[in-house]
């Protein structure tokens, strides 16, 4: 078993992390054009995360559905769900992408973005808004082929991406080789292109799979099934970015070099968060398909496993973090502001993201059981009813470390809550279902 999570796990986290090296690379170029740009990397952040928020949600709604159905051995029921999935998609991304095209601007404003710094956000934000959906099937199309088994294909697709964006990014934020030069919408220009480019190839796998079937026959009660998960773990997502709203808003008040910081900061330590999030999104259609199968034994080992790899990861990365993070950043940057911020935040944030991976497991288990509501209290409470209060207090006494500080002890709390509320859900409901197993055997 743990072999098999290995692999499952791997693959995505080679494309995941390729994602963040390509994000990282962006910044890296983005920083060439100087700290304003920086900044409004940093204030497109939370919007960007909110549109994420959509693709990963109605993702995890189809994910789990279409798990469960071909671990139950349903493999017609299985196609239908795929296709029906992507028309969900593709209207959700085109909905909420003309949303934020429109209200970008007054969004970024409100986070308190000002002159140069929000004409370059605006800029990027428009751009990354009009190439979302695309990008949403890209995410759709990955999550169902790790739903049907296929771990490989999405991890090598993902790269290949995330290589066509690091070539594309220089390109067209500098103007090289006759390209316009369109500063920091091109890198939002290489992002849409290179992750679009890649429905094709998820189309093509979905095809040779026999995994799509061209019918509306019973697209109401797909779409019911899918949004029972999609719809709260759509919610779940927004709550964070949410809170992230209202964090770079106290970002803000120190001013765009302290915005600038955090961004990059956030940036290399989201390079050490994909990994766990290719752990719990891996694990997702594995507990999906031996629920199905009524294996229930290997859930709870799987859940275990899991888990304390999160927590070793998260103290492996404080490690490399205190000892590099700062070398790093100065590769990057010159601005003695920002190099300070990140620093305080190699100090006290990396520690406690595996207990940020413990969340996002057990979030992941009961959205793959079918029961979403877990999630979204946990997102809930995770988001606006304890990291916001303590970053409001944080920020108060000790400004943005304080914040930095919040984030940690949230990070750590929420974590051990919701591992605990996991693990006795699934001890309870597998303990009903084993007798009513035996009792129609």
């Amino acid at each position: 078993m743990g072999r098999h999570l290995l692999r499952l796990g791997g693959f995505m986290a080679m494309g995941s992390v390729s994602m963040n090296v390509a994000q990282v690379a962006e910044t890296v170029f983005v920083g060439r054009l100087g700290t304003e740009a920086l900044a409004a990397l940093g204030y497109a952040l939370p919007i960007t995360y909110t549109l994420y928020a959509f693709a990963g949600g109605l993702g995890t709604g189809a994910s789990s559905v279409v798990a469960r159905t071909f671990g139950a051995g349903d493999r017609a029921q299985s196609a239908v769900l795929v296709t029906h999935a992507h028309l969900i998609v593709i209207v959700v991304g085109i909905v909420a992408g003309l949303a934020f095209m429109a209200l970008g601007s007054t969004i970024a404003a409100l986070l308190g973005a000002r002159g140069e710094v929000h004409a370059m956000t605006v800029a990027y934000l428009t751009v990354f808004a009009a190439g979302f959906p695309l990008f949403m099937v890209s995410i759709a199309g990955s999550m169902l082929l790790r739903a049907a088994g296929n771990a490989r294909s999405p991890g090598i697709i993902m790269t290949v991406g995330s290589i066509l964006q690091v070539v594309l990014c220089p390109v067209l934020v500098f103007g090289w080789f006759g390209a316009p030069e369109l500063g920091i919408a091109g890198a939002a220009w290489a992002y849409a292109l290179s992750r679009g480019s890649t429905t094709i190839f998820y189309g093509f796998l979905l095809s040779r799979l026999h995994l799509v079937c061209w019918t509306l026959a019973g697209f109401g009660q797909s779409c019911k099934s899918i949004l029972h998960v999609g719809a709260p773990a759509v919610l779940s997502g927004l709550v964070m970015p949410a809170s992230m709203y209202i964090v770079t808003r106290l970002l803000s008040s120190h001013g765009d070099a302290v915005v600038a910081g955090y961004n990059v900061a956030s940036r290399v330590e989201m390079m050490a968060h994909m990994i766990l999030w290719s752990a719990s999104s891996s694990l997702e259609p594995f507990v999906g398909q031996n629920w199905g199968a009524r294996l229930y034994n290997r859930v709870r080992r799987a859940l275990k496993l899991v888990n304390n790899f999160c927590l070793s990861w998260g103290v492996f990365t404080f490690v490399v973090m205190v000892s590099c993070g700062e070398w790093v950043v100065r590769s990057w940057v010159d601005d003695p502001i920002v190099v300070d911020v990140a620093v305080w935040f190699f100090y006290i944030i990396p520690l406690s993201i595996g207990f940020m991976g413990m969340t996002q497991v057990a979030s992941s288990c009961f959205n793959a059981l079918g029961k979403p509501t877990p999630s979204f209290v946990i997102s809930l409470l995770r988001a606006l009813a304890v990291y916001v209060p303590l970053a409001l207090i944080g920020n108060y006494l000790y400004g943005y470390v304080g914040i930095f500080a919040a984030t940690a002890a949230t990070n750590v709390l929420v974590g051990a809550l919701a591992w605990n509320w996991n693990r006795r859900y699934v001890r309870r409901a597998a303990g009903k279902l084993a007798p009513a197993r035996a009792t129609n055997a």
